[in-house]
């Protein structure tokens, strides 16, 4: 089932939060300070492409806070409100319910990325 809500996420949606954190993990390569930043937004937009099977686990530390703080300035703020709307629109309908609660999870990951791990459901 995983697989078919994966293929209908992607046309329907996911192609575009996946590019949203392309974009964003593209922009931060830009400077070499930004590259581990920029990693962290490639790693995850494979979330965003394809997110079922796929939970997040939140952890980490004081430099995880840290670059937190940075990222939800100067990046997370609108990937967080993209997927909130997006997500609030497809729940409008019960057949939209799974993917608005996706969209909420790549929300929750947009505003808290460092110290996230993706853990794949068997």
């Amino acid at each position: 089932m995983g697989c078919l809500g994966n293929l209908i996420w992607f046309f329907c949606g996911g192609i575009l939060q996946g590019l949203s954190w392309t974009l964003a993990g593209l922009l931060w390569c830009i400077t070499i300070i930004g590259i581990p930043i920029g990693r962290q937004c490639f790693k995850f937009a494979s979330v965003a492409f394809f997110p079922f099977g796929k939970e997040v686990q939140y952890g980490g530390g004081t430099i995880s806070l840290l670059a937190n703080i940075v990222w939800l300035i100067v990046s997370g703020i609108p990937l967080a409100v993209g997927a909130t709307v997006n997500g609030l629109l497809l729940c409008i309908t019960i057949i939209g319910i799974p993917f608005g609660l996706q969209c909420f999870k790549i929300a929750k990951l947009a505003l808290m990325p460092f110290g996230a791990t993706i853990v794949r459901n068997s």
